[in-house]
């Protein structure tokens, strides 16, 4: 009997590769085929070829379609935190510059096309693709919950900002992303424009501040 095209991967990911260049190619060719066909029907041999790699090097450091897929989710997240250095990047003492700066990529992202392409077809196929659903909640909302949380929890530690609870602050201010506009996209609606976006992200970080910038208390 023939092997099914995911029977020839070997089974650990060890990573991205070494040359940049080719990670930017993988990267890019498998966030369009995975916007165009979903993770199901997204082929490895199609993302190779217009990687212009072979199959066997994206199975070798990604060890599978859906060990590809979840290392697409990551790389997208890592950009919104200010690349792989992440949270350590961003000064606890500059709170209102941290939060702009990632509000504005994090907004960015929602906006994407293969964004809300991901949403629509994860949120219809979630039944039927669990391991889909569960990398890109890992490396996605739950990634980017913890990695914003790490950085509240340092500014209330050097008292620029009075947060008692940083994972449910992060969900906070992350989810003032994710009303209007974005159901608006999900729906292939007439999408907000740049002074539209430019407003909420300022009021969404003028609303954070206020509400955690207080002193702190014993």
């Amino acid at each position: 009997m023939a092997q099914k095209d995911d029977d020839l991967a070997p089974p650990p990911r060890r990573g991205r590769p070494r040359d940049p260049e080719r990670f930017r190619r993988i990267m890019e060719a498998a966030r369009n085929h995975f916007y165009a066909h979903g993770l199901e029907r997204a082929s490895v041999d199609a993302i190779a070829a217009e990687a212009g790699v072979s199959k066997m090097t994206i199975y070798s450091n990604f060890g599978s379609k859906e060990g590809l897929f979840e290392a697409v989710v990551q790389d997208r997240t890592e950009r919104v935190m200010g690349g792989p250095a992440g949270v350590e990047a961003l000064d606890p003492l500059q709170p209102r510059k941290a939060l702009l700066a990632v509000g504005e990529q994090f907004l960015t992202l929602t906006r994407e096309d293969h964004t809300l392409g991901k949403f629509r077809s994860l949120y219809g196929a979630a039944s039927s693709q669990p391991e889909a659903c569960q990398a890109f909640y890992r490396q996605g909302p739950e990634r980017l919950n913890a990695d914003l949380a790490a950085y509240l929890r340092r500014a209330n530690e050097a008292g620029s900002l009075n947060v008692k609870n940083p994972r449910l602050a992060a969900d906070l201010f992350l989810a003032m992303f994710l009303g209007d506009g974005h159901f608006r996209g999900l729906l292939m609606l007439e999408m907000p424009d740049a002074r539209e976006n430019k407003a909420l992200l300022r009021e969404a970080v003028r609303v954070f501040m206020a509400g955690y910038s207080g002193q702190h208390t014993t």
